[in-house]
């Protein structure tokens, strides 16, 4: 705002420095050190912050600009009207009333001088109100983008705080997990294989005197060893995921990384029951999407949207990678449409590309029930 107020009184002294040398008007040397005064009135008042001494700097520029327009210079009176807008703005916001008593001084000059001093006054009201509202919004917006950096910097301590927790429960959870393993091992395959070799002991002891005794708990260590090795294959049973569950998320996780990275909705669905897929399907079928979700970024134009569908239908599976781009008429097979056919040749299976309708890509693949 104060820029804008030092340009105006900057262009309206050159004005009467230009005016005093064209008419070569007598007292210029009273003029020009008049001008000087003002100058370094006015660059003072926009030094200071109270707004009382700005005040009196002011009300001094205001005096100065009616003395030296009476005494040396009328066009000095053109300095006034700045310095009224000015100092009302300072102690009231009311822009109407300003812009009057800017005006009013106009009655009492020269009538030649009249519509000069009018068309300075509007100049001067127009481009400071500009400029105290383009302060104002400047400030306005300075304000909001700290708001916004206060809330940048809490939101990425809340992601590091969260990213810490996350590290922190997973940790936490394998010592549970390897504290509950330990535990199920101790207490049902340690106690098993415990009892198998008390009892061997016990036969091996009695191998001489009692055969038939010795059998009979040599069966028992059997036994007991068979239940114990039940044990370590439920055990890992229970530990090891379902295929169709690692299948399956491995891909969900593959297409939304894909879609975080990539800025394009994917989508995946399936249908069917996924446990027919059997794990060197499921890397053809990571493999082949893939491929084609790489192909519909490089080539696809105007693509929004790519979905992945996953059909497992009673003699196939079908897997459809499709975008909504413009496609093509004709297409021509590179290295990756190839590696595609190639691999899902091995087992018995087959690729169609169609780019009609946007490019799809569709895996077939023949189930094994």
């Amino acid at each position: 705002m104060e820029r804008w107020a030092i340009i105006n009184k900057l262009i309206l002294i050159f004005y009467i420095v230009l005016t005093l040398v064209y008419k070569e008007t007598i007292g210029t040397s009273w003029a020009v050190f008049l001008l000087l005064i003002y100058l370094c009135i006015n660059i003072c008042s926009h030094l200071l912050t109270q707004r009382v001494l700005i005040t009196l700097f002011l009300l001094t520029s205001s005096a100065l600009s009616i003395i030296g327009s009476i005494y040396v210079y009328p066009l000095f009176l053109l300095l006034l009207p700045l310095s009224i807008v000015e100092l009302l703005n300072i102690w009231t916001k009311q822009k109407v009333l300003a812009f009057i008593l800017a005006v009013v001084p106009a009655f009492y000059v020269q009538s030649d001088m009249q519509a000069e001093y009018v068309l300075v006054t509007i100049y001067t009201f127009l481009t400071y109100t500009m400029g105290v509202i383009y302060h104002s919004k400047l400030l306005k917006r300075e304000s909001q983008l700290d708001t916004l950096h206060i809330k940048q910097q809490k939101l990425i301590k809340q992601i590091n705080d969260s990213d810490a927790y996350i590290k922190q429960s997973a940790y936490t959870f394998k010592l549970e997990e390897r504290n509950r393993i330990s535990q199920e091992i101790h207490d049902k395959i340690g106690h098993s294989i415990t009892g198998a070799l008390i009892q061997m002991e016990a036969a091996k002891r009695l191998v001489k005197v009692d055969q038939e005794k010795a059998l009979v708990l040599l069966q028992n260590a059997i036994g007991i060893t068979q239940d114990g090795i039940d044990s370590i294959r439920l055990t890992l049973k229970n530990m090891k995921p379902p295929t169709e569950q690692v299948g399956i998320n491995r891909l969900k996780m593959y297409i939304d990384e894909f879609s975080a990275k990539h800025h394009k909705r994917t989508v995946l669905t399936y249908n069917g029951n996924v446990d027919w897929i059997t794990p060197i399907q499921w890397k053809i079928i990571q493999e082949n999407v893939t491929e084609a979700l790489t192909n519909s970024l490089k080539y696809a134009e105007g693509n929004t949207q790519i979905a992945v569908d996953v059909q497992v239908l009673n003699k196939l599976i079908k897997v459809e990678v499709k975008d909504n781009g413009k496609g093509v008429e004709k297409i021509e097979k590179g290295l990756g449409i190839i590696g595609m056919e190639e691999r899902t040749a091995t087992i018995d299976g087959k690729v169609i590309i169609d780019g009609r309708d946007g490019f799809s890509v569709t895996t077939l693949l023949p189930t094994k029930q």
